[in-house]
């Protein structure tokens, strides 16, 4: 019998550290062996001149999120009455794109608990091909919700828990967002946090829409960056208050960065991710004839080609250190996604989000490490490494290391390659990087062991993905610093 399951042979393997050229050993799913030369292998794939990375572990993405009449939806949007991404899609496409890990989110809705959903949501999951974890979103707070459900949660391994700042009917006021960063604190989650200003959003919009502007370009205007830079000031605030740990997504701007930066100098336990689409696109590519700038809706919104330069910098500073995706799909064409309200509805009635899933890697690369500004050692550390340890999937996941899962993407340096909607493998029917050319590519991903895409080819089969239970981890732990040392919310007992 053959002493390794598959042997990588040949290649550079980047650890985050560093790189070194050399054989990878793969047995029962995980990593065994790294050396120089390794025999008996039961099969073997080549590698010889091409980077051998962690796999990717995106950190950030709705996927087949059900609403609540049935349909699929995604967090903060009008409901969509087509199920488009769903969990064997997604797989597909995050296997093309060198990802093979993610953590997505299970819905709540209002005026209901959470354990239903996620019973439900554990049986859509267990269908893909990719490995996956959960943050729990909570848009109603009860006493049952924090007290009695959050625990069985934790107990199953779901170690987030998700709140908006903003969008109608998610958003939480500070008393309900207090409430569960205290409920974090006790069962030690972390708590992801979408940073925007609702009452000031709300405020801009009806001035927006008053005026006669309703086109989809005036999106960027009803939430400039600082209705984004004020909530992650609060967001920050209220978590040094009740010692929670708290990481911001998406991330769009220097100005809300600069308020992360400022909580990690004071030695705060706070994190902040961006995505691709704050590094390329901007609010202009909304300004386009009639609907077709709905495709490039997203909140918080694509800024400027100037402030692409200056998130740039906050990744470098590493007051940014996770590059999520925020995939988040809706079809353009047809009278459902993008057009569920119709195609000439006002801003506001347009769902936002956009698909990245199997872009998020080839943009980080391509404009990140082939253009010089960040190395291969960030690369790894911004798609694999740091959200493993931020999710408390570190260390089964993110690294290549010996008793890890064998997870790797195979990637070519100098392929130069121009996305397209059909490269992407998803089930929305556009990408807002048509066109985009990138130099650096995976061409094949390995999932525990198993080559799942080889040349865009995935070969996995539906259902073959693992639910990744987190438990206690030191990144979600409190800093045991209180105002006046004084605990508002002692643990039970």
């Amino acid at each position: 019998m053959a002493e390794y399951d598959l042997v990588v042979r040949g290649g550079e393997v980047a650890t985050g550290f560093g790189t070194a050229r050399c054989d990878i050993g793969i047995r029962g799913g995980r990593i065994a062996a790294l050396a120089d030369r390794i025999e008996g292998g039961a099969s073997t794939l080549d590698a010889g001149g091409l980077l051998v990375l962690p796999g990717g572990i995106d950190s950030h993405c709705h996927i087949e999120e059900p609403s609540r009449g049935g349909y699929v939806s995604t967090a903060g949007t009008p409901p969509v009455t087509v199920n488009e991404e769903s969990f064997l899609t997604a797989s597909t496409s995050a296997f093309a794109g060198g990802t093979t890990s993610v953590v997505c989110f299970v819905p709540q809705w209002k005026g209901e608990g959470i354990l239903p959903r996620l019973a439900d949501y554990e049986q859509r999951a267990a269908r893909g091909m990719l490995d996956y974890s959960f943050h729990q979103i909570i848009t109603d707070p009860t006493e049952e919700v924090l007290e009695r459900e959050v625990p069985q949660i934790v107990a199953k391994g779901i170690r987030s828990l998700k709140v908006f700042l903003t969008y109608e009917p998610l958003h939480l006021s500070d008393e309900e967002y207090i409430k569960v960063l205290v409920a974090a604190r006790r069962n030690g989650c972390l708590v992801t946090v979408h940073c925007e200003n609702y009452a000031a959003i709300k405020w801009r919009t009806e001035a927006l829409l008053k005026a006669g502007m309703t086109a989809p370009k005036y999106h960027a205007w009803s939430r400039p960056g600082i209705v984004e830079r004020e909530a992650t000031h609060r967001a920050i605030a209220l978590a040094e208050l009740v010692d929670q740990p708290i990481q911001v997504f998406h991330v769009s701007c220097a100005e809300a960065a600069e308020e992360i930066a400022r909580a990690q100098h004071r030695g705060l336990k706070v994190w902040g991710e961006t995505c691709p689409q704050y590094l390329t696109l901007t609010g202009a590519d909304m300004d386009r004839p009639g609907f077709d700038g709905a495709a490039f809706m997203c909140s918080p919104s694509p800024r400027t080609a100037e402030e692409h330069g200056r998130v740039w910098e906050m990744i470098r500073r590493g007051t940014l250190d996770i590059v999520s995706s925020d995939h988040c799909g809706f079809s353009m064409g047809g009278d459902r996604g993008k057009a569920s309200s119709g195609r000439d509805a006002s801003f506001d009635a347009i769902p936002n989000g956009i698909p990245g899933l199997a872009a998020r890697l080839p943009i980080l690369f391509s404009e990140g490490v082939s253009k010089g500004r960040i190395t291969l050692d960030d690369f790894v550390r911004l798609s694999a490494a740091n959200p493993a340890g931020l999710m408390g999937l570190a260390p089964r996941k993110g690294m290549i290391a010996i008793g890890a899962d064998a997870d790797l993407a195979l990637w070519d340096p100098k392929k130069r390659v121009t996305i397209t909607n059909k490269l992407m493998q998803h089930a929305i029917d556009y990408t807002p990087y048509e066109g985009l050319e990138v130099t650096g590519w995976p061409v094949a991903t390995v999932r525990r062991g198993a080559v799942v895409m080889r040349d865009g080819v995935v070969q996995a089969e539906p259902g073959t993905g693992q639910f990744l239970p987190r438990g206690p981890y030191a990144m979600a732990t409190p800093r045991g610093v209180l105002a006046h040392g004084f605990d508002a919310a002692p643990a039970p007992g």
